[in-house]
Order: structure tokens, then C-alpha cells, then sequence
């Protein structure tokens, strides 16, 4: 008598033996459940079995065919279908046993419902929002651009065997118990004493919060000072990431326009903004850095109105001619600018380390909301980005990129000069990591047509309107440089000058 399996259900009396089904007959059946393309193929095999099973087409204790027989039957690999079945087992709706083969198991099965549909309504006001932003997965390349323009932050090759010696020496720091959950403490004393050298930020290690990169400081600084419904001030153009989180938070934004000097302050007075979002060493896209008169009355307009500052370092290392003016923060004595900066620019995206300094009013909630969030960033990273700044090599490392960014510069300006002539007007900046060239002769129609014509080329070009909440009276192009070589930037701006050549041949052709 064969050996009784616990978990089966059987009566006091010995059912009739139950027949094997056939692969070609197994098969048949499963052919009524068309895959529905999702994932895997043995992903979609184990689906097709469980709505079979459930549905009562198998009955309890049936012997499912042999992974052999199955997939000869239904023209897959042995291994997707093996796979298949160990997806059903994993789920208690089959039982394996050596020389038992797979047979369907006696569970309780929910009554049957018509399918759930794979799009449901939002199920609270934040996913309603999060839904309306259309998020794309940031990173993804197109692969047919050989010259691609995007705004990738800049990347030595010589930094990928020193940081894997580094993270190597420091995984043994990095024990079994969770990290603080306000960072590496060692990483917070390198930090703070960088800052105070190189930006005139000085602040303890203890008013240092490390974050997830630049979009979680942002994310934890709204939590901390934000409602739904009142109002931030953005410059505008804006950086994508920051309006989209504001947007999710449910606040109201007002874009505030910057020129050659920043923000534009004398605007900024009748939003009555909570929070104003700034980034005065560098501001992105636009590239303007920030005067110390407009430094001065931006800190007079929060005092006076009680507003908090969140102001962003995002590629303020990245500057070619003079020192650098000091961080807003260094200028402020009221305790209202909450400061944050991001390694993710600086060193790859691949490190998604940033840090807050918090004012001393809202250290402890900012710790608080970081901790609820994700109870602290990976250790071995924080130790290894500790020992890189404690030893200069970080900042080594920044000036022969910095060096090597304004060489790439250079070459692509000169390249858009004199292959765009003077149908291009090329936005001076000393900082970053882009240019923002404006196009005199092009209307906004005629841009997609550009942007059509230099991808056919291998050229990726990126348009700069969607980055503003009031678009300029004309358009522009907004080209970063950090991702090319300089051969490949000289040859970039003369494939830009062939697609302005192309448009005004069409022009010309159309108007005949």
C-alpha cells in the first residue's frame, strides 16, 4: 500500500484510482487558457496551470503529466515547464513526491469571481496623483544614438577599480546589525569638513543626515515641512525630479522665472511660498548661478514671510573659472535653508548616497522621516565613500574632471559655433555639466522635426521647453557634454549643423 501523503484529504472510503492524464491530453486542455504574455514563459505556464487547477479541471489528487510528456506535448523546454510546476508546489496548489510524480493537492479554494482587472482606480489621493505624472525609469539608453546628448553626470573609467578596492576594505566594517539610520558616522565627519572647506558650510557631523541620493533628501525636506495645499516656489526651468515630487506630495507650485543671476527675487514676494526651492550654485537647467544680492534678499524674503529653503547642490563641483560662491547656507542666520547634495553627480548614479544638512530645527524630524523610510542606507557603500573623502582622493578626483569636463566643453561649443553659425545662440556658463542653446530661427513645430532628423542621424537632441512651467518665447536645446568624448562632441555639433541645413532646404522647398 502506497505511503499516505498528510496533507491530502482523503474520505474513510478509498476513492477509485484516479487516471494519469496524457501530455497531448493535458496539453489540449491548457490550450483553452491562452497565455496572457506577462513575463517569463514558465511564468505564464505556471498561471495557465494554477486558473486550471482552480477551476476544477484537475481534480484532487490527479497526477499531472510528467514534465517530460507536458513539454514535448505543449513544444516548450523541460526546464520551463519543470519551473512551471515548481511554481505551483511553492504555492500549496501541487504535492511532488520521488516516484508519486505531481499531483494536485486538497486545498481550500476560493469561491469562483469573475478576473480582477489588471487596472484598478487609485486607491488614495497620493497614487491619483503619482498616476496623473507618468513616470519613466530614469537610466535607460537608446541604444541607435551614437552621439547622444542626454545630461549624464560625468564618469572615469580609472574610478571603477579604485572604488571596488575601497568597497572591498570596507565591507568588513559593515557587520550583521542594521546601520544608523542617520548615516555612517565617520562618512558625516567627511562631509562636514568638506563642506566647510570647500562651501563655506559649517555645521557638527551630527546636523548631517545621509540620504538615498538627491531625490530621497528631497522627498524627506517635503514630508518635514510640507502640507497638501500650500505653496513652493520653484525656479523655473526646474529640475523634472523635484516638481514630480512635489506634485505626488499634492502641493501647489509656482514657477518662479530665473535670468542670468539666478532667481528672480522681485517675483518671488507675492507667491507667499511654505517652501522655496533653489539651487544658487548651479541652477538646472539654466545653469545661472546665483548673485550674493539676490542670496541676500531671497534669505530676507523667507525670514519675513516664515518660508523654509530647501536649496539643492546638484553640480555646484562642477565649476571651471573662478571659486566658487559660497553655499546660501554659509549666508544664513535665522536656521531656515536646509541644504542637501548628492554623490550620484559628482561620482556614477550607480551610488545612491546623498546627505541633508539639517537646520537645527528640523534635525530631529528629518532623522525621523528618514528612519520610517528605509532605516538607513547600505553601510559598506557609506564606509567605502568615507575612507575616498577622508584620504583627498574624492577631491583629487574632482579636479581632473573638472578639468577634463571644460576641455570636452570647450571642443562642443566651438563645434556648435562653427557648424551652427548664427543660427544658434550658445547660453554662457562656467558650470555643470550641459549647454542651453537657443535656436533663432526655429520655431516650436519645427523643433520635432529637428529632433526627427538627428536621430535618424545617431544624434540624440533633448529640447529644453519641457523643462520650463511658462515655456520661453523661443526654443532651445538643452545638450549635455559629460557622456562624449571630445572626437565624439566635435563630431556631434557637425551633425547638428547638417539637420539645421536639412531643415532650411525643406523651408526652401516648401515655399518654392
Amino acid at each position: 500500500m502506497p505511503e499516505r501523503i498528510a496533507t491530502w484529504r482523503r474520505p474513510r472510503s478509498r476513492p477509485p484510482a484516479l487516471p494519469v492524464r496524457s501530455g497531448a491530453d493535458a496539453a489540449t486542455l491548457l490550450r483553452k487558457f491562452p497565455p496572457d504574455g506577462r513575463g517569463r514563459l514558465y511564468e505564464q505556464l505556471a498561471r495557465v496551470l494554477r486558473r486550471a487547477i482552480v477551476e476544477g479541471h484537475f481534480q484532487v489528487g490527479e497526477r499531472l503529466p510528467s514534465t517530460r510528456a507536458l513539454a514535448e506535448s505543449l513544444g516548450l523546454s523541460r526546464n520551463t515547464v519543470t519551473t512551471a510546476y515548481e511554481i505551483l508546489g511553492a504555492g500549496q496548489l501541487t504535492i511532488s513526491r520521488e516516484r508519486c510524480g505531481t499531483r494536485v493537492a486538497d486545498i481550500p479554494l476560493p469561491p469562483r469571481s469573475s478576473p480582477a482587472s489588471r487596472v484598478v482606480e487609485p486607491q488614495s489621493r497620493y497614487a491619483a496623483r503619482v498616476r496623473k505624472l507618468r513616470l519613466s525609469a530614469p537610466g535607460r539608453q537608446r541604444e541607435s544614438l551614437r552621439y547622444d546628448l542626454r545630461c549624464d553626470p560625468p564618469f572615469g573609467p580609472e574610478l571603477i577599480p579604485l572604488w571596488r578596492r575601497k568597497l572591498a576594505a570596507a565591507a568588513r566594517l559593515a557587520g550583521p546589525r542594521y546601520p544608523d539610520s542617520q548615516g555612517f558616522r565617520p562618512l558625516r565627519a567627511a562631509i562636514s569638513d568638506y563642506l566647510a572647506r570647500r562651501r563655506g558650510v559649517v555645521c557638527a557631523e551630527s546636523d548631517i543626515l545621509i540620504v538615498s541620493g538627491a531625490q530621497q533628501a528631497i522627498t524627506v525636506a517635503i514630508r518635514t515641512v510640507l502640507d497638501e495645499g500650500d505653496t513652493v516656489a520653484i525656479e523655473d526651468p526646474h529640475a523634472p525630479q523635484l516638481l514630480q515630487a512635489l506634485s505626488a506630495h499634492g502641493v501647489s507650485v509656482a514657477g518662479v522665472r530665473t535670468d542670468e543671476h539666478g532667481m528672480v527675487t522681485d517675483d518671488l514676494a507675492r507667491h507667499n511660498a511654505r517652501l522655496i526651492c533653489v539651487s544658487p550654485s548651479e541652477s538646472f537647467p539654466a545653469g545661472a548661478v546665483m548673485s550674493l544680492e539676490r542670496r541676500a534678499a531671497l534669505l530676507d524674503i523667507a525670514s519675513r514671510q516664515d518660508s523654509w529653503i530647501l536649496e539643492a547642490n546638484y553640480n555646484g563641483e562642477f565649476h571651471y573659472r573662478d571659486q566658487p560662491i559660497a553655499a546660501l547656507r554659509s549666508l544664513d542666520l535665522s536656521g531656515r535653508v536646509i541644504y542637501m547634495g548628492t554623490f550620484s553627480k559628482t561620482l556614477f548614479p550607480a551610488m545612491r548616497l546623498g546627505y541633508v544638512v539639517c537646520p537645527a530645527g528640523l534635525r530631529d524630524d528629518l532623522c525621523a522621516i528618514k528612519r520610517l523610510d528605509d532605516l538607513g542606507s547600505p553601510l559598506a557603500e557609506q564606509a567605502a565613500l568615507a575612507a575616498f573623502m577622508r584620504t583627498r582622493q574624492f577631491e583629487s578626483y574632482l579636479r581632473r574632471t573638472v578639468a577634463e569636463l571644460e576641455r570636452r566643453r570647450t571642443v562642443f561649443v566651438n563645434s556648435l559655433r562653427r557648424h551652427g553659425g548664427e543660427r544658434l545662440a550658445v547660453q554662457e556658463t562656467h558650470a555643470g555639466t550641459h549647454v542651453v542653446v537657443w535656436l533663432r530661427q526655429l520655431t516650436y513645430p519645427q523643433i520635432t522635426r529637428l529632433v526627427e532628423l538627428a536621430a535618424e542621424r545617431g544624434l540624440g537632441l533633448y529640447p529644453m521647453h519641457p523643462y520650463y512651467l511658462n515655456p520661453p518665447e523661443r526654443p532651445g536645446l538643452l545638450l549635455g557634454y559629460a557622456g562624449l568624448s571630445a572626437d565624439a562632441l566635435e563630431r556631434a555639433g557637425e551633425l547638428l549643423g547638417e539637420c539645421l541645413d536639412e531643415l532650411e532646404e525643406q523651408g526652401e522647398r516648401r515655399h518654392f
